[in-house]
């Protein structure tokens, strides 16, 4: 047992009924933990089992679930089989004993009982695994990864949503489909958690009038568990079991319902795995409710304090991440919705419903203010970030008013740049070429960027020609989906064969794939459709361009955006040249970001938080094109990508558009198309693979997500540690 899992034990029970034979019983193991989502040679193991049940399901747990008996009697004899599944056993028990050692271990060498708990609405782990809608979860994701690989000991806290968040499918008119999968939790990499009396652990959230039950699942991380919590149980009230049904549902006391489970459920999980916290970590305001919840506790055993005493000292642990400007990312509740299910706390709390409302008022002026979570979570916190420079500096512009007394010169939000988990997002064939160049233990150990420079040294042809394989996977991959979706179009048996004539691998490739929000504006580069036109069906120096993404069943405007796109996608010259990939998820994601040429992001500045996919694209040696917006200012430098407009917004929209649509279109056609395009005898345009090979050296080092979290641990974490008699925390250089 490493000493993670002596921190923080999860009884689980057990999973799904698979039988497996003596020699090969570790897979079970295997299926069951996420390690795979994050390492080929686990993927290709599970492969080699069944290649066709793989390639259908992309979960081991099905998988094994659906072998024949009889199947593994040959695979047992198979010698190459059995020497593979010996490889990656030995790999997978030294990472969980962590034998060398973790980063965790060696920076706080002394380290006691601390434990980081970590509450998110989603997380984006696996396309199996569909607790997901995006970047927030993606990232939440990433960051359990890379608290597995430093060794932290760290919990994830969130919600198992029965029918996940919607699958898209785009109509022959263009519309958005929505429909909502029933997941069958038993043949997913999960397991349910064990009670203190040996069943199933179930907690209660208090409700007006009632309580409701939520179910805990658990599913490991690497050494990292996340606690899942399902409310779709027979003992709930037929109106309460759908609570945690579906991801961002749009009626608003579902939502604040959820949001309940998710904070004061979580904690009550925690406190009956009696697993203690030395640091809460609150990603996004979604789960500030649990303040509620450690405020009752403290106030029980502290019966002398009051309300704001209590609010001083659970602070002290709380760290909070806030990661957009936007309204809509601010979680809140209308006054007389909050007030009916707050009015159950006030008796633990000593205090009346008004009291509670002023912890989460953004404080506008205006009466009877809604609850505002992001509020809330603000000042009951001790550390808060944004997740880039540009963001936290809006972030702070936005809260610090909350703080009177805060001295001007110290900001009430401060910067912690998003990051990417490199082994889930690059390519095999650039890891491959990666692990060459930079030894077989360059994600664990290079996150100086000195150590990035060999990268810079690859032969042109050799980091040219891992591009141009994951750029035909992609072009492969893409074949494949527009064939099905074409032949639900009702498209003729001709219409389908020429599918495979589409798409040539030497031609630029534009990727553009996000949530389909209208500040995000995806339809710049559709603005002037002659530029575009020209661009797209010239004769020697053509270009394609691949979009992604989905709009919120409630976005109206977004939806329509992506008719829009569409329908142009399906029109005269653009038809073959334009396509638009549906059901934008983790796998379109990787297919997406490893095999463009160039990374399109327009926001509308400075509304983009951070924009994790043009990192994930630029480790994998794609180019970013970009509004200086989120990350892009701090990743820019000249050299490995280009900008588009100014780097300061005109205060006025349509100016804005009109001079950024400008300025894309002017730098491809005078820029990137003829750089892409200026090939010498080998087909290769040196002056592109330099900017490849900087893009690599530069990015991956800097917006890594070990870097990421290793910076939370430096400034959010260990500051919020117990003190060890005679002062600080120590620490090894």
């Amino acid at each position: 047992m490493t000493r993670l899992e002596t921190l923080i034990p999860i009884p689980s029970l057990q999973g799904a009924d698979i039988e497996l034979p003596a020699e090969l019983e570790r897979l079970y193991d295997l299926a069951y933990n996420l390690w795979w989502t994050w390492n080929p040679q686990v993927r290709q193991l599970f492969s080699a089992i069944d290649s066709a049940s793989w390639s259908r399901y992309r979960n081991p747990v099905e998988l094994l679930i659906n072998v024949d008996h009889t199947h593994w009697e040959a695979l047992v004899e198979n010698d190459t089989f059995m020497e593979a599944f010996s490889t990656v056993k030995r790999v997978f028990e030294s990472y969980m004993q962590a034998e060398e050692g973790t980063w965790f271990q060696r920076r706080f060498a002394d380290h006691g009982e601390e434990c980081v708990a970590y509450f998110s609405m989603e997380y984006g782990l696996h396309q199996s695994l569909a607790i997901y809608s995006g970047g927030l979860g993606v990232l939440s994701g990433d960051h359990c990864k890379s608290a597995s690989d430093l060794g932290i000991p760290f919990v994830g806290v969130g919600l198992l949503y029965r029918h996940g968040y919607f699958r898209q499918t785009i109509d022959a008119d263009g519309f958005q489909q929505h429909t909502y999968p029933d997941y069958d939790f038993t043949r997913l990499p999960l397991r349910p958690v064990q009670g203190a009396r040996g069943g199933e652990l179930i907690v209660r959230v208090p409700f007006p009038g009632r309580e409701v039950a939520a179910k805990v699942w658990v599913a490991h991380v690497g050494r990292v568990p996340l606690l899942l919590l399902d409310t779709d149980l027979r003992e709930n009230d037929p109106a309460d079991r759908p609570i945690t049904n579906v991801l961002y549902v749009r009626g608003r006391e579902v939502r604040l319902a959820q949001e309940a489970v998710l904070g004061v459920g979580g904690a009550r999980a925690l406190a009956e795995l009696d697993i203690q916290p030395t640091v809460w970590h609150l990603n996004e305001g979604h789960s500030a409710l649990l303040q509620l919840e450690r405020l009752r506790n403290l106030m029980k055993e502290e019966t002398e304090l009051d309300l704001p005493a209590a609010v001083e000292a659970i602070a002290k642990s709380v760290a909070f991440t806030t990661h957009t400007p936007v309204p809509a990312g601010n979680e809140q509740f209308e006054h007389g919705l909050a007030s009916r299910h707050l009015e159950s706390w006030t008796d633990d709390l000593r205090t009346d419903v008004g009291s509670l409302l002023d912890l989460g008022k953004a404080d506008h002026g205006e009466p009877h203010q809604p609850l505002n979570l992001t509020a809330l979570a603000l000042r009951t916190s001790s550390f808060a970030n944004g997740v880039s420079h540009l963001n936290a500096e809006v972030s702070d512009r936005m809260w610090r008013h909350l703080f009177p007394d805060n001295p001007p010169e110290q900001p009430v939000v401060e910067a912690i740049t998003n990051g990417v988990h490199l082994p889930t997002w690059i390519g095999l064939q650039m890891r491959t070429l990666l692990e060459k160049a930079l030894g077989p233990l360059w994600i664990e150990d290079l996150l100086e960027a000195e150590a990035w420079w060999p990268v810079k040294e690859i032969p042109d042809t050799d980091i040219w020609a891992a591009h141009q394989a994951q750029k035909e996977r992609l072009l492969r991959f893409t074949r494949s989906r527009l064939r099905k979706q074409y032949a639900r179009h009702g498209q003729s048996p001709s219409e389908l064969r020429s599918v495979a004539e589409l798409f040539d691998p030497q031609t630029l490739t534009i990727g553009f794939a996000r949530r389909f929000a209208t500040y995000k504006r995806a339809n710049l580069i559709f603005s002037d459709l002659h530029r575009l036109r020209q661009l797209l069906c010239h004769g020697e120096r053509p270009v394609q361009i691949f979009l992604a993404g989905k709009a919120h069943p409630a976005d109206r405007p977004g939806q329509e955006l992506i008719q829009h796109i569409f329908k142009l996608s399906q029109q005269g010259e653009l038809r073959g040249r334009v396509v638009f990939l549906e059901n934008y998820d983790i796998r379109v994601a990787r297919m997406l970001v490893q095999g463009v040429d160039l990374w399109l992001n327009t926001p509308r500045r400075p509304l983009e938080a951070s924009g994790t996919s043009g990192m994930k694209a630029a480790v994998n040696g794609v180019l970013n094109f970009s509004v200086l917006d989120g990350w892009w200012p701090e990743g820019f430098d000249g050299e490995n990508g280009w900008v588009i407009g100014a780097d300061t917004p005109t205060g006025e929209d349509w100016r804005e558009d009109l001079e950024d649509a400008h300025s894309l279109y002017q730098t491809l056609e005078e820029i990137i198309v003829p750089t892409f395009y200026d090939r010498d005898e080998q087909g290769l345009s040196a002056s592109w693979v330099t900017m490849m090979k900087q893009s690599i050296a530069t990015i991956a080092p800097r917006f890594a997500a070990g870097r990421m979290v290793r910076d939370y641990v430096e400034r959010a974490y260990a500051p919020l540690f117990p003190r060890r008699e005679g002062g600080e925390v120590s620490a090894e250089a």
